[in-house]
């Protein structure tokens, strides 16, 4: 009789990692439309609502999901603010009455498929909006008890989404993944082992590393690595290029660590050096590591995200960019990527579910294929990761939800492909190769210039002035036994944070919302100069008065996020 587990593991090919990043920078209080709030109830009703959704339909159908969900600090913040909830109500309300008023109007001018279409709309934000009350308002902590119930990895970040490679001093960085860590346990009731790294940005250790602006003083900078890992953190992701152009520093068996050079790699063929279909253990030189890392998978990848091949550019999918009106709802299909938006066609739910299926078939034929391949070369089993930004299912591509459920259910039936977690896969396949990463991000050219270019060098000028401006107050100034500078200290260091958030120079670069990103950064640049001259004359003995108390409750108002800021993450 065969061996049955022996044909089973024979047929496996390797593993799938889903990894859904979601973020969005600060907004509460700080606009609605076209910037500001909009963007978070848009998420909220678009993605993370659907998503829930798409894991329990998965569970029901008795198919794990082990999606990997990234929830940032700063979006569970959000999620979890009484502003946002009671916000998104009125949100969806108004979409309801929105989609009410445009049936109404088509059905006048006999347009009778668009009111259709309305009425469609009008039963989905209800359906939202049903869901939203039927989960006590709660989305951060449904996600928690998804990740109980075994479900789903849950990842953390940084606090903001912070930019870290460019960051000056290393307290800034301590401080944020301290921010980061112990606001994801606060909200979710765990504390995450895998991490976002914000842009996929990574730089590993510099003997003489050189500030990006205003100083000419080179300095020793340690690796990322080592504060992931004070962090409680094991595991996080980078794009393709990180691996693949990794230097060789060791490899680990029967669990010890073996120092190696780059003549491995000619020799060690079988091992799968640079591939990026297996996690890597980073260190910046030759020793055992403590982090590791995951490498998006460039072919895979581009089945979503290709504006040429991509599938959320099929002609009958839904039109992101064309609305009916100022603010309006979508009832326009793609059509075609080269169609000028007046010239979409009507949108047509019913040709979707063939056009989701068929493209899920594929996708998760590209996944056997790749592993299949690499599986020959090798004789691994190798682990796809599949890293996109969570808004782009259901926000960007309102039938990526669907698709995310197929390709699991897909697979759910599938010997040769495991759905696993990124810790499941680390822990699965037991890395054995350690590489020196080099620096850079997912950005465009792979470096850091979409962050840090000719438009945006004032931006990092500031925050350099700040960070020595925060560190120089909490040594001089006696907030550790004067509560009244402690408090206005703590406020400095809330509007730190958020200036600190890489999206603020991301919208300035883009060109998505210049206005936007040039306000919110300069507004907390102010907000952190104002609290802490406030704490500096209290620490002098004068008294706060009325101008600066103004001050001092627009802050609150506008920034009551991160409570249990600790001085000493600056420390």
């Amino acid at each position: 009789m065969p061996d049955t587990m022996a044909c089973e593991m024979s047929d496996t090919l390797g593993s799938l990692c889903i990894v859904l990043h979601g973020h969005l920078p600060y907004v509460l209080h700080h606009g609605s439309y076209p910037h500001g709030e909009a963007w978070l109830y848009e998420a909220a009703a678009e993605t993370y609502l659907p998503l829930l959704d798409m894991i329990g339909a998965c569970a029901l159908n008795n198919a794990r999901p082990a999606i990997t969900m990234g929830l940032t600090p700063v979006l569970l913040e959000q999620l979890t603010h009484d502003r946002f909830k009671t916000g998104f109500v009125a949100y969806l309300n108004e979409r309801m009455e929105r989609a009410a008023s445009d049936r109404r109007e088509f059905e006048a001018s006999n347009q009778l498929h668009f009111a259709y279409l309305a009425q469609q709309w009008e039963h989905w934000y209800g359906a939202k909006l049903e869901q939203f009350n039927k989960i006590k308002r709660d989305i951060a902590g449904e996600f928690a008890s998804r990740f109980r119930e075994g479900h789903i990895q849950i990842l953390t970040s940084n606090a903001t989404h912070a930019y870290m490679p460019l960051l000056l001093n290393d307290q800034m960085i301590t401080a944020q993944m301290a921010a980061g860590t112990t606001t994801s346990k606060r909200h979710l009731g765990i504390a995450p082992r895998g991490m976002w790294l914000p842009e996929c940005a990574y730089r590993p250790t510099w003997e003489h590393w050189m500030p990006s602006v205003l100083y000419d003083n080179p300095r020793y900078r340690p690796g990322l690595e080592y504060f992931i890992a004070d962090a409680g953190v094991t595991h996080f992701f980078v794009d393709t290029h990180m691996i693949a152009d990794g230097q060789p520093m060791g490899i680990i068996e029967k669990g010890h660590f073996k120092a190696v050079n780059e003549t491995q790699l000619h020799w060690d063929q079988k091992r799968g050096w640079r591939s990026v279909l297996e996690p890597i253990g980073v260190v910046s030189k030759p020793e055992p590591p403590r982090v590791f890392a995951f490498a998006r998978h460039p072919r895979v990848s581009e089945q979503v995200w290709s504006g040429s091949i991509g599938y959320p550019g099929a002609g009958e999918y839904l039109e992101f960019h064309r609305k009916y009106g100022e603010r309006g709802l979508r009832y326009h299909k793609v059509t075609n990527n080269k169609t000028a938006l007046s010239e979409k066609h009507p949108y047509y739910p019913d040709d979707i579910k063939g056009k989701v299926y068929e493209h899920a078939i594929h996708f998760c034929n590209v996944i056997k294929e790749t592993l299949r391949g690499y599986r020959d070369h090798t004789g691994r089993q190798g682990v796809v990761v599949a890293p996109f930004d969570a808004e782009l299912f259901g926000h960007w591509w309102f039938e990526g939800p669907t698709f995310l459920r197929d390709v699991v259910l897909t697979l759910a039936n599938d010997p040769q492909v495991k759905l696993l977690t990124a810790e499941e896969a680390l822990y699965n396949v037991s890395p054995d190769k350690v590489m020196r990463m080099p620096e850079g991000s997912w950005g465009e050219k792979g470096n850091h210039s979409v962050w840090i270019n000719d438009h945006t060098k004032w931006m990092w000028e500031i925050e350099y002035r700040a960070e020595g401006k925060m560190l120089k107050y909490l040594h001089e100034l006696p907030w550790k036994n004067n509560q009244q500078v402690k408090d206005l200290m703590t406020r400095g260091a809330r509007e730190l944070l958020l200036l600190q958030a890489s999206d603020w120079p991301f919208v300035v670069h883009s060109q998505g919302a210049v206005d936007y990103g040039i306000m919110r950064f300069s507004g907390h640049a102010t907000r952190f100069e104002r609290m802490t001259d406030i704490a500096f004359d209290v620490a002098k003995g004068s008294p706060i008065n009325p101008l600066q108390q103004i001050q001092i409750d627009e802050m609150d108002s506008h920034d009551n996020i991160f409570p249990n800021i600790d001085l000493n993450w600056w420390m």
